[in-house]
């Protein structure tokens, strides 16, 4: 464990060198953070934290860096993440309010969070297998024939052409209603046990294009669609090409691997994640971070994040994220 000043000399480190991108020095130290100790005494504590691999020196006669057990050290202590300001606040709303469907949101998500934390920003769809049937509708379009519609919990919308023969505007508006009061708030394999047998609770009049309408929404219900993955944001790496090991390009190709950023984004829980360089398991990533965490309503979740390179400013970028997760997530639930 360090003692308090060796762990104050190691954030004035990580604090300078995200701002400057140069390596931090003992006396920049002493006149900035006012450390009440001489320039040596924090060269000792330097030496000291590069010994235990906190920090490291690029090269001869240079200030120091953190590396990777430095920046882990500075998050793992976070006494708390820092508040966003009421203008990145208002920012937040003003981007997001009259999004429309779950396509819209999820777009208009990672532009912002790629803009607020100039990173590459990821989101995951909402897994459909757990999400609940928010609202049905039977729509007729002409005199024989309609339009099914169901909105699940996340804001999808599916729809389905159905036979309405000649089924009079009282008895659709009936079975609209019976259908809404059998499924809302009911996952895809309970509702479709419900249809099962909702036929029989019809009138018999309607019983024929009940079984059309059941065998429509069974069709959506059993619909898998592949979980996919919205970015955006690939152009702010480019002002960080030179701080990768090697190049920036594996890290671009990693970002084209759809299974590697579910995975990544799949870890995510309610609370704010951070993988720094090493830790990361794809080996692509081992000189970026990855800040995740998990958004959503009820008992349907995803991940949402932001990766770039390990020299980040990590309170700012983990309020972020987890501010913009809250407001998507109080938008589904309204929605």
């Amino acid at each position: 464990m360090l003692d308090d000043r060796k762990l104050a000399v190691l954030r004035a480190i990580v604090t300078d060198y995200v701002r400057s991108r140069e390596p931090v020095g003992s006396r920049a130290i002493v006149e900035r953070y006012h450390l009440d100790v001489s320039s040596a005494t924090v060269r000792n504590d330097m030496a000291a934290l590069e010994e235990e691999g906190y920090i490291a020196q690029p090269h001869t006669s240079a200030g120091r860096i953190p590396t990777d057990k430095g920046y882990r050290f500075f998050v793992d202590r976070l006494a708390a993440m820092k508040p966003l300001t009421n203008a990145e606040k208002r920012a937040i709303t003003i981007f997001l309010t009259g999004a429309v469907g779950i396509d819209d949101i999820m777009t208009r998500t990672v532009r912002l969070l790629a803009q607020v934390t100039s990173q590459v920003a990821i989101m995951a769809y909402p897994t459909m297998s757990t999400a609940v049937v928010r609202r049905v509708d039977i729509v007729p379009l002409t005199a024989s024939r309609g339009l099914l519609i169901v909105v699940n919990s996340i804001g999808k919308v599916a729809q389905r052409y159905i036979d309405l023969g000649d089924t009079g505007e009282e008895a659709l508006a009936t079975l609209r209603d019976r259908l809404n009061h059998a499924l809302v708030g009911l996952g895809p394999r309970r509702a479709a046990e419900v249809l099962a047998d909702f036929h029989e609770s019809v009138a018999p009049e309607v019983r024929g294009i009940t079984l059309g309408v059941v065998a429509s929404a069974l069709d959506i219900l059993a619909s898998d669609e592949p979980t996919k993955i919205v970015m955006a944001g690939i152009n702010n790496l480019s002002q960080f090409s030179d701080e990768f090991e090697t190049s920036i390009r594996p890290v671009l190709d990693t970002l084209e691997e759809q299974m590697v950023l579910l995975k990544l984004l799949g870890e995510a829980s309610g609370e704010v994640t951070v993988h720094i360089g090493q830790e990361n398991e794809h080996a692509n990533l081992s000189s970026a971070s990855v800040v995740a965490t998990g958004y959503g309503v009820d008992d349907t979740w995803a991940g949402l994040g932001i990766v770039g390179p390990t020299r980040m400013d990590y309170p700012s970028t983990m309020a972020s994220v987890r501010a913009v997760a809250r407001y998507v997530s109080r938008i589904l639930a309204e929605g």
